[in-house]
């Protein structure tokens, strides 16, 4: 891992780490699908930091390609898989970090900056935590029947909200429906929470 990168530990639901530990193995054993599916499954988690740093799409991207290289190359070193999430939410931190640092002002002293980088550098708790509950709602919400999960990204994340007539339609599903099978899916997004700790 980073040697600069501060190792904190957020534990992540235990079947996430065994799906974890078996995408990683499958990694170091040169498996690309499994790559492909440990980035797919991360990559939610690894742009949220940038967007909270409030980052264009193109700088999110490059930090996004950046933290994905370092997790290539430092993959073989991972010791504790639980410990992967704040892993990469921590080099995100330190890329976002040092991206800005990179857009101030060039004359800006090394010492005269030391105290900010000691206080930057470090991702808030807050926001750790933040990043570690949405990422638990979009596995939790993986979890969900395809059309659930649908429904409740379509309800709940488009920007500007997608209207029920419109989920209906694109769900082939009855436009008074929508507000029970909404529920529905819901309360089953509740219970996988319940039962992943959250």
């Amino acid at each position: 891992m980073e040697d600069n990168a501060k190792e904190i530990l957020i534990p992540a639901p235990s079947d996430s780490t065994a799906e974890d530990s078996r995408l990683v193995q499958e990694c170091l054993n040169g498996d690309e699908k499994a790559w492909n599916r440990l980035i797919e499954k991360y990559k939610r988690l690894i742009y949220s930091v940038p967007v909270k740093y409030r980052m264009s799409p193109d700088d999110a991207a490059d930090i996004f390609q950046n933290v994905c290289v370092d997790l290539f190359t430092n993959l073989s070193k991972l010791r504790k898989i639980e410990s992967l999430r704040s892993w990469l939410i921590t080099v995100a931190t330190h890329k976002c970090f040092h991206h800005n640092r990179q857009q101030r002002s060039q004359d800006v002293e090394l010492d005269a900056m030391e105290q900010e980088v000691a206080e930057d550098i470090a991702p808030a708790p807050e926001m750790l935590q933040e990043v570690q509950e949405e990422q638990a709602v979009r596995d939790a919400i993986d979890k969900l029947t395809p059309r659930c999960a649908q429904l409740v990204k379509l309800l709940f994340f488009e920007q500007p909200p997608v209207p029920y007539n419109e989920v209906a339609q694109k769900l082939g599903l009855a436009t008074g429906s929508i507000g029970f099978i909404r529920g529905r899916c819901l309360s089953r997004l509740q219970k996988i929470m319940a039962e992943l700790g959250f």
